[in-house]
């Protein structure tokens, strides 16, 4: 059994390094040599708290404490001014301390000394200063005297007797008791609110059985003060209405209430009526906050424990008796005074290096930041060429010696403020070795060993170590360099013995130290003790065979059942076994050979069973093996291990097979997994190992009956890392998402990480193109990546390649993904066809886009005539076919039909239509009354006013003869005063087909209307009409006109109606 050898360690000592380009901090070790001979600005250790109450009975302490070398002075400020200590006879501070006492054993008043302190501990490198402490003296005011009337009331009715105690500092807490000093009995019908009142939701005659006294008890001077009692008279009547809650507190259906983050809130509602209501609580929008909310005071107050911002709402409270319900809303806001974010850290730097301080704070209001440097504004103090100031965060370059202080940082809002001291100090330090001088550590072959070689120095030192002398440093292979000194050997072998040297150096000097290591063989027992069954009376030896280190002194020792074994004349211990002489019951158990050294030890365990000779020979029962044990590994290599375990008894059952199992505690630490299976006929085999895997084994022994207990672990063995060798599996690219891909994959196993920071190369680029790869790199602990702004359904080449520290896996295979689908579009040429009364033939064709992979049609239809429709028919098609045979069940209805495209996103737009109509309905009309039909209506009225025109011209053309004056332009209508022209007049015949120039406008503005209505013929395309749904027939309109004639009229009168009727005139 190898034992991992301790190695002395330096308690106390931490050395942190911080490799930020800007930001190298330095923490002094503890050693007490370090601290006494380093300059430290001070730092308060010990303050009061901000809000100080003390008893008026006792002396004042104001406590202020603060270390730093040389050791710090101290002062005070009492309402921001100077407080000379030394002047009140009464004031004295502590010795090595800015502890104020205030002694009053001579005279004096405490409130007197009542105000705001602040303590200032001063050295040669800067001033820290105190919160400010606001002390107050404990007040427990006397009870106004006051005559009570006699409170009458009916019953039935609500009652409120109030407390109003008088204001103590801090308050007092209140309680309610009859004169003679009993409590009163409070109940869900009478209780005491969070104010002190004292609630009757309603009263009864025994309430007057009674008097109320309201109590306050003062903490601080441990006094209780009593009110003068009310005297209760209650009326009664016959029999008590039944009422409806009503809030007696709070008042309203309305209230609002503020509390700070961090405190508890208490929210109360305290309600009349008859019978008493009950309360139930509720928040808007979402439940109580769980595992903080407790009712109190019988389900009338809701506490909820330490608020944060997300507590913020509306709650409301439900007061339900069997008349009815009320409910109130308390709306809740949460503030919160300011509360650390990065609060500023002390900062110890040498000269020439950067550094800063960081103080961020949060609050509701978002609080204020404000910089002191020893106690004074920043802004007033001397400048400093290599500080820069920029809001919450103060930066040092190139800082020198002499620039060392205190700085403070102020975060305040309306509700309270934080302050912080963080020095800033600048050191030269020569390095220094922390370890003891000249160490001997031994340390058990192939285990891991650490040298350790503590420094400090200012600047931060750099270390190396050598070995016997050589000048090449030690790190990487099979050593490892730590930045706190210790080298880290990761498997101990012979030629790692010798002188190990330690060096740090910094600008200032250097400093070196020497490790003697020695490495030394495993203590092993080679021959160890076997189970046994001797019978009664007879001698039995156990045999130990042990090797060691010669150089290490060897002890071999006994365990009977885990506890020592008692030596004597019957039980003798030999040089390599144990003879127990005429065994008897008592000696059967379990015995454990020990071999031990002063760096490790090994055991082996064996059972005795002891036979009773006189007893017939019976079948033992069998059971399952015990458990293996004293696993030990050996033959340590890069890639491979021998595991050898000693057999438990197998409980008169052969064991058949062994389990070998590991854990490994980087990624799935705790869980045990299957290695390797061998027959039961060994104890030992070698294990094949994975890179860079910190390996624990432990082994199952497997028999007829069942399987052992695991045995107990063995000690953990880490292999060296490697570049991966496999790559993930299951890689895959699914959209989900019309323009995305979501490439996922199946990471790597622990035992296939190989190495430190597993990453993973997710490359991708869209198939059949020329376009480059392009690739994004994740965390090994990611199994997805999605790609976005894809196009819809489009195939992408993907590979997923893992890579760590040592390097990447082999080139990972391509494997076709899809990026994200969308609906389909609508079929194309959707036809519907009625070839007979019988059957109604569909058909279509693909869609133009499928925007994914088409999985099917779904048409679904419906019969209808007229107003009336039947059920929704739906059938589903495969996507490959494009025709559908529907068989009519009834020949006079006509049939809509809904066909849409499916994909695995869903169904796509529609292409609808209508079966034509049947023949018998489309050619056989039932016959209707023509003198009621609107056409045949407005055909005749239409003559009759044709027939009226005409007979106007007629009488126009009488009465006016036959010339007529005209003007130029024939397109302007006569005015009077162009009755006559100079031109003269002409004659008007027939033959020139022009209208009156003077009624043109208005008889050609009333035939235009009536031209306004729409005609089939006009808008017919010359093809085949189709019906309605009702019937009726719809035409397809497309204007078409006589181009001729058109394009030899290019004035409107030439089509005009009114032309026409003037010519035939």
């Amino acid at each position: 059994m190898v034992m991992q050898r301790y190695l002395l360690t330096y308690i106390g000592v931490v050395l942190t390094l911080n490799l930020h380009h800007l930001i190298r901090a330095i923490d002094v070790p503890r050693d007490p040599s370090i601290q006494e001979s380093l300059h430290q600005p001070p730092t308060i250790t010990k303050q009061s708290v901000k809000n100080y109450i003390v008893d008026p009975r006792d002396n004042i302490f104001i406590e202020c404490e603060a270390k730093g070398n040389p050791v710090p002075t101290f002062s005070w400020t009492r309402n921001g001014k100077f407080f000379n200590v030394a002047k009140d006879p009464r004031v004295s501070m502590r010795h090595w301390s800015g502890t104020l006492a205030v002694d009053f054993r001579s005279g004096g008043r405490p409130e007197d000394y009542e105000g705001e302190y602040q303590c200032f501990a001063r050295n040669d490198f800067g001033t820290a200063i105190s919160n400010k402490i606001f002390l107050q003296v404990s007040k427990s005011p006397l009870w106004p005297k006051e005559n009570l009337d006699i409170q009458e009331v009916h019953e039935g009715a609500q009652l409120i007797l109030a407390c109003n105690p008088p204001p103590g500092l801090p308050p007092p807490a209140i309680f309610w008791m009859s004169s003679s000093m009993e409590p009163i009995h409070q109940d869900k019908r009478v209780s005491q609110g969070h104010n002190g009142d004292l609630y009757f939701s309603n009263v009864l005659q025994e309430d007057s059985q009674t008097d109320y006294s309201c109590n306050a008890r003062f903490a601080f001077t441990h006094t209780i003060q009593q009110k003068n009692p009310y005297t209760l008279k209650v009326l009664t009547t016959r029999g008590i209405t039944e009422r409806h809650p009503s809030f007696m507190y709070p008042i309203g259906t309305i209230s609002s209430q503020m509390v700070l983050r961090g405190e508890d809130l208490l929210l109360e509602c305290i309600a009349s009526g008859v019978p008493t209501p009950g309360i139930m609580w509720h928040k808007k929008g979402g439940d109580l906050p769980a595992g903080r909310t407790k009712l109190e005071n019988f389900d009338k107050a809701l506490h909820i424990a330490n608020v944060s911002e997300e507590d913020s709402g509306e709650y409301f409270c439900l007061a339900s008796n069997k008349v009815g319900t009320s409910r109130h809303t308390i709306s809740v806001r949460v503030k919160a005074a300011p509360f650390w974010l990065d609060e500023p850290e002390n900062l110890i730097l040498a000269p020439g290096e950067d550094g800063r301080l960081v103080c961020q704070a949060n609050g509701n209001p978002k609080p204020s930041i404000q910089w002191l440097v020893n106690g004074e504004p920043i802004e007033s103090s001397a400048p400093n060429p290599s500080r820069e100031v920029t809001g919450d965060t103060i930066m040092f370059r190139d800082i020198q010696s002499g620039s060392s202080a205190v700085y403070q940082c102020n975060a305040s809002n309306e509700h309270g403020y934080l302050l912080a001291n963080a020095f800033v100090s600048v050191l030269d330090v020569i390095p220094r070795i922390l370890a003891p001088r000249n160490q001997l550590i031994k340390v058990i072959l192939n285990n891991r060993t650490l040298l350790n070689c503590p420094f400090f120095g200012s600047p931060i030192p750099t270390l190396r170590w050598f070995k016997n002398g050589q000048g090449s440093t030690l790190h990487g292979g099979n050593y490892k360099a730590h930045e706190n000194g210790t080298l880290e050997i990761i498997r101990a072998r012979k030629e790692d013995q010798g002188t190990y040297t330690c060096v740090a150096t910094n600008l200032l000097g250097k400093a070196q130290n020497q490790v003697r290591l020695e490495i030394k063989d495993p203590t092993r027992i080679v021959d160890g003790p076997k189970d046994a069954v001797p019978k009664k009376g007879s001698t039995v030896y156990l045999v130990c065979r042990t090797r060691h280190d010669p150089t290490l002194r060897l002890t071999v020792s006994w365990l009977k059942d885990d506890v020592p074994l008692y030596l004597g004349t019957r039980i003798r211990k030999e040089d390599d076994g144990l003879t127990i002489y005429g065994v008897s019951e008592k000696d059967q158990g379990y015995y454990t050979c020990v071999a031990s050294t002063e760096l490790d030890k090994d055991t082996a365990r064996a059972h005795l069973t002891i036979l009773d000779p006189f007893l017939n020979r019976m079948t033992l029962p069998k059971a399952r093996p015990d458990r293996p044990r004293d696993l030990e590994l050996t033959d340590l290599s890069e890639r491979s291990v021998r595991l050898t375990w000693i057999p438990g008894d197998d409980n008169n059952s052969p064991i058949t097979d062994y389990i070998v199992e590991f854990e490994e505690d980087r990624y799935e630490p705790g869980r045990w997994q299957n290695h390797s299976r061998y027959p039961g006929s060994v104890n030992s085999a070698v294990l094949r190992l994975a890179p860079y895997v910190n390996y624990q084994f432990r082994v199952i022994a497997v028999n007829e009956v069942g399987s052992s207990y695991p045995s107990l672990p063995s000690e953990r063995y880490h292999t060296n890392g490697a570049r991966p060798e496999y790559n993930p599996t299951g890689v895959k690219g699914a959209g989900t998402a019309k323009n995305n891909m979501v490439i996922s994959w199946t990471p790597l196993s622990a035992t296939q990480v190989y190495g430190p920071n597993l990453r993973y190369i997710v490359k991708w680029r869209r198939r059949d193109t020329r376009e480059s790869w392009s690739n994004r790199t994740v965390k090994g602990d990611i199994s997805q990546y999605t790609v976005t702004q894809t196009p819809i359904y489009t195939p992408y080449e993907i590979k997923v390649q893992a890579v760590n520290d040592y390097g990447m896996a082999p080139e990972a295979d391509t494997v076709i993904g899809y990026s994200g689908e969308d609906l389909p579009s609508g079929p194309r040429y959707f036809r519907i066809r009625q070839p007979n009364l019988e059957t109604i033939t569909l058909e279509w064709e693909h869609p133009e886009h499928p925007n994914g992979n088409l999985i099917g049609y779904t048409l679904r239809y419906q019969a209808f005539n007229g107003s009336k429709t039947g059920r929704t028919v739906v059938e589903n098609f495969s996507p490959n076919q494009t025709r559908f045979l529907l068989q009519r069940t009834d020949p006079i209805s006509r049939y809509r039909f809904n066909l849409r495209s499916r994909s695995q996103i869903g169904e796509g737009e529609p292409a609808i239509g209508e079966s034509p109509l049947p023949l018998n309905e489309a050619y056989t009309k039932p016959p209707r009354d023509i003198a009621t039909q609107g056409w045949f209506i407005g055909l005749m009225c239409a003559i009759a006013l044709l027939v009226l025109i005409l007979l106007i011209v007629c009488f126009i053309k009488r009465s006016r003869g036959g010339k007529y004056p005209v003007r130029e332009n024939k397109d302007v209508p006569l005015d009077p005063d162009d009755q006559k022209v100079d031109n003269g007049s002409f004659d008007y015949s027939d033959e020139d087909n022009k209208p009156l120039q003077g009624s043109q406008t208005s008889l050609d503005g009333t035939i235009k209307q009536q031209e306004s209505d729409d005609s089939l013929v006009d808008y017919g395309e010359g093809g085949e009409g189709q019906f309605n749904e009702d019937g009726s027939f719809i035409g397809q309109y497309t204007v078409k006109k006589d181009k001729e004639e058109t394009e030899g009229n290019e004035s409107s009168e030439a089509t005009s109606p009114v032309n026409a009727i003037y010519s035939l005139a």
